[in-house]
């Protein structure tokens, strides 16, 4: 892939003109551009303040906290042309996600936007080609599975183009007037055409900027966009109705195009760097609200099967922890199919759960290496030179290499692989038609804390017998069940917070000391076991293992010290007021 940006916008509509056929089908106007002509004052008719540049209204004394805008330079008109690529029942749009071919302008070629939080999108970029490019197309395979990707929409775009400068004359922002005529292709041709105002922050433009341009821009008479984008207006505008023909169907285009955006740049994650890791989104938007208790457990499901969608495209980017968190929304979705057996049908959600389970150990060998090499090189790092005895930064290189050679090709296989696609299939058929049990139609008050406290009744047996057991082998793998058991008692509590409120939250907290705690305690342990077989090897090479020694004395001093404050930590994590929050 040629290049990735960051991209932090926002999109405004202007006020309709009275009599004009803006946004109707094609032969009531459309392909007629409303205010025509970008740059001769922007939306005629409308209440856009006078004053500023290209019928914008005056934008040179937008200020923040760290500075404003000194300036507003004119780079004049582009025209765009772009195909946008779907399947054919538009399920990148309904994710929000975009997939172009564009002719026009600096950076013409192939463009896919994926939604990384409110007002802010990662788009990788890839240069012109005849067809969709298998880069692309692998980082929106979570979504489209073996679906083709064809054509859906054309947009035909005029930009009136301005920069936002600062008193340096550097660029803050670029705030463009677009005219735009779209067209949905398929077997049925329908058009419509808009102007719209996009402002795009400049990387490392302090957010803050955005919404001080947008409170002045709203003053001028604008209004932020319905759509998040220009394909998903198009896809809403153009939506076929009842009897109208072959087309995608009306409802899932305008569900693409009807989710509003809202929030704050300065909590929407405009800061961060492109590449950081994506935030999964929240269940959609038209899913309705949950009441049974089978609702409030279908919800947290239907949460971890977005974010494991979500996170796909984001390892195939090799972006930070990216790896972990799909593992994390595995384990949730196992965990919540084990701790409600009650409300679900363990005969349909039993062979999905192994499927996870396989997910989550294919990619749990290179990603657990990882952080164990981490550790190490930590712990090493430290150590003052003179007790740095013998090659030991070469032997740790060499053991990281030996253990992770080929581990980025064996993640992209898994993922590309027919038992990973035919796992999400899965789990889709799951969620489409759950299989819940009658005890599912419960009310939630009832049948989830029942869930929380017979998984807080596994953690309790299994953490007082690990304290109990003298130090030693033993005592290790019975606190790492423990800690196993603490995730799904926490993970029961944070799928029952929409319905218990705070008592929930206050009982995954403590919950999630104990496995914090007890995570830190495992990680000594496989630590150690990696010390002595470096230790091991360097001694058998000649090497002094000194070094190796002092550090498995470390490790073994941490365990220590873990298993000295479990006690407390479980008392907190114990107390009878926790649970009884639970019921009421």
């Amino acid at each position: 892939m040629a290049d990735m940006k960051r991209e932090v916008e926002r999109k405004y509509e202007l006020p309709e003109p009275s009599g004009k056929g803006a946004g109707k089908s094609a032969g009531k106007g459309a392909g007629k551009s409303v205010g025509k002509g970008a740059g001769k004052g922007v939306g005629k008719g409308g209440p856009v303040a006078s004053g500023g540049t290209n019928g914008l209204p005056d934008l040179t004394r937008v200020l923040t906290r760290v500075g404003g805008v000194a300036s507003v330079a004119v780079r004049g008109v582009v025209e765009l042309d772009a195909v946008y690529y779907d399947t054919a029942d538009l399920r990148l749009a309904a994710d929000s996600v975009t997939l172009r071919r564009r002719r026009g302008g600096a950076d013409e070629g192939w463009h896919l936007k994926l939604p990384v939080s409110a007002d802010v999108r990662d788009e990788i970029r890839a240069p012109l080609a005849g067809g969709v490019p298998a880069g692309l197309a692998a980082l929106v395979r979570s979504r489209t599975r073996d679906a083709e990707l064809i054509p859906v929409v054309r947009l035909r775009s005029s930009r009136d183009v301005s920069h936002l400068l600062d008193a340096e004359g550097n660029r803050l922002a670029e705030v463009s007037v677009d005219s735009v005529r779209a067209q949905r292709l398929g077997d049925r041709v329908a058009a419509v055409a808009w102007t719209e105002i996009e402002v795009e922050l400049a990387d490392g433009t302090d957010p803050a900027l955005l919404d001080a341009v947008d409170k002045r821009l709203r003053k001028a008479g604008l209004r932020r966009s319905a759509a998040p984008s220009k394909l998903a207006r198009a896809l809403a505008e153009t939506a076929p109705g009842p009897g109208d023909g072959p087309g995608p169907p009306a409802d899932t285009a305008k569900t693409a195009g009807s989710a509003k955006t809202t929030g704050s740049a300065k909590t929407a994650g405009a800061g961060e760097a492109a590449g950081a890791a994506v935030t999964p989104a929240a269940p959609a938007a038209f899913r309705p609200r949950p009441v049974t208790a089978g609702d409030h457990v279908l919800a947290y499901l239907r949460a971890q099967a977005d974010a494991i969608v979500a996170q796909d495209p984001a390892v195939r980017r090799d972006l930070p922890d990216a790896v972990h968190q799909l593992r994390v929304a595995t384990r949730r979705m196992r965990s919540t199919f084990r701790t409600h057996r009650a409300l679900l049908d363990r005969a349909a959600t039993d062979p999905v759960a192994d499927e996870l389970k396989w997910l989550a150990a294919e990619l749990g060998v290179d990603r657990d290496h990882e952080v164990l090499d981490a550790r190490l090189r930590a712990r090493a790092g430290a150590l003052p030179a003179p007790l740095l005895l013998g090659p030991v930064s070469a032997r740790l290189q060499t053991w990281h290499a030996a253990g992770s050679a080929g581990s980025r090709e064996r993640t992209l296989a898994v993922l590309d692989s027919p038992r990973y696609l035919a796992l999400l299939t899965s789990i889709d058929t799951l969620l489409a038609d759950p299989p819940l049990r009658p005890a599912a139609a419960r009310k939630p008050g009832k049948a989830l804390p029942k869930a929380i406290l017979k998984a807080y009744g596994k953690l309790a047996d299994r953490t007082e017998h690990a304290l109990a057991l003298p130090p030693g082998p033993e005592r290790d793998a019975a606190l790492h069940g423990a800690r196993k058991a603490a995730k799904r008692a926490r993970y029961a509590a944070e799928a029952a917070r929409p319905a218990l409120g705070k008592p929930a939250k206050r009982f995954a907290k403590r919950v999630k000391a104990v496995q914090t705690l007890l995570g830190e305690h495992q990680d000594s342990v496989v630590a150690r076991d990696a010390l002595r077989a470096l230790a091991i090897k360097a001694h058998a090479a000649g090497e002094s293992a000194f070094t190796w020694g002092l550090l498995y004395g470390q490790e073994q001093a941490r365990a220590a010290d873990s298993e000295r404050e479990l006690p407390g930590v479980w008392a907190r994590a114990s107390a009878r007021k926790i649970r009884s929050g639970l019921t009421g």
